[in-house]
């Protein structure tokens, strides 16, 4: 599974460790593709915050 708190809704799973690995590279880079398609027309920041 993806780490949940990162990537919400991004989920995966595999009959092996090696195949669950694979599937969850596909599911991050397909949510980052969607995260780029709903934001491309928009201004996006991003900074970090020292806590």
């Amino acid at each position: 599974m993806c780490p949940g708190p990162a990537l919400p809704g991004c989920h995966s799973q595999g009959d092996t460790f090696d195949e669950a690995i694979e599937n969850i590279k596909d599911a991050v880079k397909t949510y980052l593709r969607m995260v780029e398609e709903e934001t491309k027309d928009s201004t996006v920041y991003q900074i970090e915050v020292p806590v």
